[in-house]
This record gives structure tokens, sequence and C-alpha cells, in this order.
């Protein structure tokens, strides 16, 4: 067996001495869930998967695979459909599938902006937006969380020396669960024609009267240069989509390399997405995740733990807990207790923001969220 690289051993060493080293454990449904992002409950919905089997059936398909990549043997009728049903929902002109949120993140980050040009994005922007970005020839600054006198002010300082601006920033933030001001942020590109891109992956399935996400919420979409929606969260398949205009999809399927080189979706993924689609429109599963947040954020009142929790209205409900160490043993505390409350450790978050972050869901009972709380209530 080949020694290992001095390199690996040496960062290894170096995660392991700051308490911030990963390990991968089995996740097991027996547990109390407040940790997944199945927000609305529909991966594990018996319902989607026999329905995602008949509408395979009905297309007489048997195929496991997509066989090829979308340019070469990976596109179907079904791809067609899925595409169709995904801008029709989401009012947008057009759909394109990728493979996951990071891939269709890294995309279109990576070969829209050009050189010459330069992308503002949010500082907790997910780690797939800073990837795309890294991978592009245009230069990059980040502006202050949800700050936007400070991406004013940058934009106003920085634009004469580039072609085009870009600004990029989530709809709802997967480590704060919190949300942007999207009128103002609207405002402020149109203002100085600038090209928005919004991540609506922890949106989608959560906000807006059928799950819409933010941008369609408040009636805006057909202000944003790109959307992107995934499909691995809420809606509880696979997947992701960039929506946008004809133009845009024309050129990410000629220089996205994300989408060029990679096989397809297999058609099983496909016909579930267009079922989760179908479920987000006739469940009523986001009244009820709307109802379990509105209570989790009662009882954090209640027990009075508003000074650890950071102000949101989504799924997401994180508490900071000061240091590595100390935010792992209270997820292993909560572990003994059979209830799933994962530690987010700093370099994921910045030292001195380590967190139990909570993930609210439909079939989180009232008296599971009590019972979490009053145990998390003990400890602190």
């Amino acid at each position: 067996m080949p020694q290992n690289p001095a390199g690996i051993l040496k960062k290894i060493a170096e995660r392991k001495q700051t308490n911030s080293f990963r390990t991968l454990t089995e996740f097991s449904s027996a547990q109390i869930d407040f940790s997944s992002n199945d927000y609305l409950g529909f991966a594990k919905s018996e319902k989607i998967f026999q329905e995602t089997s008949n509408l395979l059936q009905r297309y007489k398909n048997t195929q496991n695979g997509a066989t090829g990549s979308r340019l070469i043997s990976g596109t179907s009728a079904l791809t067609f459909q899925t595409e169709e049903k995904i801008a029709t929902f989401h009012k947008a002109e057009t759909a394109l599938l990728f493979n996951s949120g990071y891939d269709a993140n890294i995309g279109l980050l990576s070969s829209v902006p050009q050189r010459n040009d330069l992308v503002f994005f949010d500082e907790f922007s997910h780690a797939s937006i800073r990837d795309g970005i890294k991978m592009s020839f245009a230069k990059s600054l980040k502006f202050n969380h949800n700050d936007l006198n400070d991406l004013a002010e940058k934009i106003e300082k920085h634009q004469p020396h580039f072609q085009q601006i870009f600004i990029v920033t989530e709809s709802v933030f997967s480590m704060d669960g919190d949300q942007p001001d999207l009128k103002k942020l609207i405002s402020i590109s149109e203002k100085n024609n600038c090209f928005l891109i919004l991540d609506e992956a922890h949106a989608l399935g959560v906000i807006g009267k059928n799950g819409e996400g933010l941008a369609q919420n408040q009636h805006l979409e057909h202000k944003i240069f790109a959307r992107i929606v995934t499909f691995g969260k809420a809606m509880g398949v696979h997947g992701a989509a960039i929506l946008g205009n004809s133009t845009l999809k024309e050129f990410l399927v000629n220089f996205a390399r994300s989408f060029i080189y990679t096989t397809a979706l297999p058609p099983h993924s496909l016909a579930s997405i267009l079922v989760a689609y179908q479920a987000l429109e006739t469940s009523s599963a986001k009244n009820k995740l709307v109802e379990n947040i509105q209570f989790f954020k009662k009882l954090v009142n209640d027990f009075q733990l508003n000074n650890y929790f950071i102000s949101s209205d989504s799924a997401i409900q994180s508490c900071i807990i000061l240091g590595n160490e100390r935010v792992k043993e209270l997820s292993s505390t909560f572990l003994t207790q059979n209830f799933q409350v994962k530690a987010i450790l700093s370099p994921t978050v910045p030292k001195g923001k380590e967190r139990l972050r909570f993930c609210i869901h439909t079939y989180n009972s009232k008296e599971e969220i009590k019972v979490a709380l009053t145990l998390l209530k003990e400890q602190l």
C-alpha cells in the first residue's frame, strides 16, 4: 500500500487538533429527525414513491439509466416534459435540469461571468456558489451578510472598472435560515444594471402559497436573471434546475461544463421530480410545516432562549453554541435521547458562530418539539 502524502496527513492532524474533524455516521430513521432537509416529508412519502413508479409504467419506461450526457443520448421526452413543468410552475421562460444544486451553481457561475466582469456574493453563500465563482474568469468580492448598504457602496466603488456586474445570494441561507430583503436587492441591481442570481434551494417547498420560493412569493421572479431550484431538500428527490430566459439556457447547454460533461439524470429521477411538483400543488404539508415552525419559535420565546437563536421564519432554526467541543457535546446529548440534532462546526461556519441547527419538518410532533427544546434549556 502506498504511503500517504505528508500534506494530507498534516491537514487531517490540524482538523483533529481544532476538534473540527468530520466523520460519516449512519442516519437512523428510528431517531427523531431535527437534522435532515426533508422539510415536507416528501422523501419519506410512500405516495410519491408509488406515483413515481406508476408514471414510469405509463411511459413504459424500464430503463435504469440515462445512458449518456444530455447532448449525446441522455435527453428524452420525459426530460423535456419535466423541464416544461418546472418552468411553468416557477413562471420562468425556461428551465434546464442539472444533476444537483452543486452542479447547477458550478455550471452557471463558472461559465456565465466573463473576464472583466465582477461578481458580488453574500459572505454566507453556499460552498457551491463560492466554488463556481472561483472557477470563472471573473473577479469576485463578498459583501457583508444581508447588508445591502455594504453591497451598494461596493458596487459604486468598483463598477467603473468592470464590464458587467453579477450579484449572487440565497433566498434562505442554509446555516442561519434568514432571508435577504429581495425588493431592496432588486432595486440596487436595477439601478446599477446588474444581473441578479438567486439560489432558492432552501425556499422551494417552504416559502409561498405552494412553496414556489421567495421570488414568486413576492411576485418578483420576472426581475431576476437566474434562479436555482434544487430538489434534494423539501422536494425529497434529487437534481436541480436553473430558471431563466431562452438565451441563458442556450448558453448553458453550450458552455456549462457540469451540464455538458456528465451523464444525465436517470428516468426515475425525472419522474420523481414531476410527481414531487404535483404534490406541492395538492399537498397540505406546507401548512403543517408553517404551523410547526411557529410552534417551535413560540416555545423558544416561552423558554427564554431567544438570545441563543438566530432570527428566522424558515424551517432552519440555529442555536449559537460557542466552540466546536461544546456544540459536539450537546449534539451527542441529544442523540442519547434519540434526537438527531446536528452540530455545525467551524470552519463550516465562522469561529465563534458554531451552532446546533434544528431543521423543522411536517412530521415533527408538537410533543417532540417541546421535549427537544426542554432538553436544550436544561443544557444551557
